[in-house]
């Protein structure tokens, strides 16, 4: 009879676990959608019609990718101002916020007038809606893997919340076969003239679906708790200035695991395009085809890895990612220029398996690193402050290597030297695989009481 209570009470866990992962999930895609359609649109669509026409055909991909950077930008503002409410309020609450404000800008971008008649205004207002659309997503990421972190066994926390990793390349492969199929449908001058509009005002309907999903699930039981006890302290603060003071290694540490991995995914899912279109002379078409399937394998990769993560630990999973990542530049673009599309392919997805690596165990290895009381504001911080520095300019980086040396050796040379960074953080990570997030909130208030005891 215990045995069947048991059995029941950790069923009913494992559904309410799934609709907490799909509630991420769900958000996670439409914000990743909606980032990745801008990411390709500029590859394709904006660097074209946003801006004067030019006879270098990188200057237009750079000016679009220049202000793609503006969205990685805000991205630390957004992660700031989430996480600071959303350790006083809850996930919940900011994530549907969240959902809601990306989904508007990219729709208002499907509207935007092109350069050639409204000028430089253009530009400007691809600015302001790119900022809006970063500034949510980088409160999007911290709040979703919480949530689901929050919710996940100690010893499957890993494979839990990967999940909301692999919803990344759902929402990248949802945004490549939509622009696939306008291509496919529709000539080069009405995809230009007005079909890539679609696909942003598209936004909508995704948003509704996971903004009703979102309200379906509550925040976990720890972070409830802590919320009340945090109300009634004097001594438990929370928001980045609290952990900036705290928890400034865990902060550093989380940026430096951040930096490769970043990198690592733009030159794969956004350089490959510009340059297997333009210094290869590639087919667009074909060039989304390839990244389609490679998405779908990098949905499939992430919580394998996840699984990886709980069973041989966090630190041997990312250094082995870190390590492969570094040799993938030299690999993939002789792969390249074979011209043969399975053989592109296969390059493509090998940077992907490598980006799992490190990516599948963020979620839970940033969780393990703060108490509960700041973790959305200080793995928010982590996470998106990097992303100025990493994901933001390597295909403006990338780009501009490759119109300089007219070579792929040099790109491939930048992600060694942010491999190797990378590996420096790896070094320092404390192995944290099993931890219970109850025993990190304990350490944070004996560290509180010891100071309190020595003042």
């Amino acid at each position: 009879m215990t045995q069947s209570v048991t059995d029941t009470s950790r069923d009913n866990s494992r559904q309410g676990l799934g609709k907490v992962v799909t509630a991420a999930m769900a958000g996670t895609v439409v914000e990743w959608y909606e980032f990745f359609l801008y990411a390709t649109a500029s590859t394709i669509v904006f660097n074209i019609i946003m801006f004067p026409p030019s006879d270098d055909p990188y200057a237009g991909i750079i000016n679009a990718f220049l202000i793609y950077g503006v969205g990685f930008v805000a991205r630390p503002l957004g992660g700031i101002v989430f996480g600071h409410f959303g350790d006083k309020f809850g996930r919940k609450k900011l994530l549907q916020f969240a959902i809601i404000l990306v989904g508007v800008a990219t729709f208002l971008m499907g509207c935007l007038p092109t350069f050639d008649v409204i000028g430089y205004w253009a530009p400007a207002l691809l600015v302001i809606l790119r900022f809006f659309q970063g500034f949510a997503v980088g409160g999007e990421w911290g709040g979703g893997v919480l949530l689901v972190a929050e919710h996940s066994p100690n010893k499957e926390r890993g494979f839990w919340s990967s999940w909301p990793q692999a919803a990344v390349p759902a929402g990248n492969l949802l945004a490549t076969v939509v622009l696939l199929v306008l291509q496919w449908v529709l000539s080069e001058e009405q995809f230009l003239g007005w079909g890539w509009r679609i696909a942003f005002w598209l936004s909508v309907v995704i948003v509704a679906v996971g903004y009703y999903i979102r309200t379906r699930i509550e925040d976990a039981p720890i972070f409830q708790e802590v919320r009340e006890e945090v109300a009634q302290s004097k001594s438990q603060g929370y928001g980045v200035l609290e952990v900036l003071k705290r928890y400034p290694k865990g902060v550093l540490t989380a940026m430096g695991l951040r930096f490769a991995e970043n990198i690592l995914y733009y030159l794969v899912v956004t350089f490959s395009i510009v340059y297997l279109r333009e210094f290869l002379e590639y087919d667009v078409a074909r060039i989304l085809g390839l990244l389609a399937i490679a998405h779908v394998a990098h949905f499939i990769f992430v919580p394998i890895v996840g699984r990886f993560v709980d069973t041989v630990g966090r630190k041997r999973v990312y250094m082995v990612g870190a390590i492969l990542g570094a040799t993938w530049g030299f690999i993939a673009f002789p792969m390249y220029q074979s011209g043969n599309d399975f053989v592109i392919l296969g390059g493509i997805i090998l940077g992907l398996a490598f980006h799992s690596l490190m990516y599948a165990g963020q979620p839970a290895i940033m969780a393990e690193l703060f108490p509960t009381r700041m973790r959305y504001s200080g793995v928010s911080l982590g996470y998106q402050v990097t992303s100025i520095v990493a994901g933001s300019l390597a295909p403006v980086i990338a780009t501009a290597l490759l119109r300089e040396f007219d070579s792929h050796v040099p790109v491939a040379v930048y992600l060694v030297v942010a491999c190797a960074i990378t590996l420096v953080a790896v070094f320092a990570l404390k192995e944290t695989k099993g931890i219970s997030l109850h025993d990190v909130d304990d350490e944070d208030r004996r560290r509180i009481a010891s100071e309190k005891g020595t003042a």
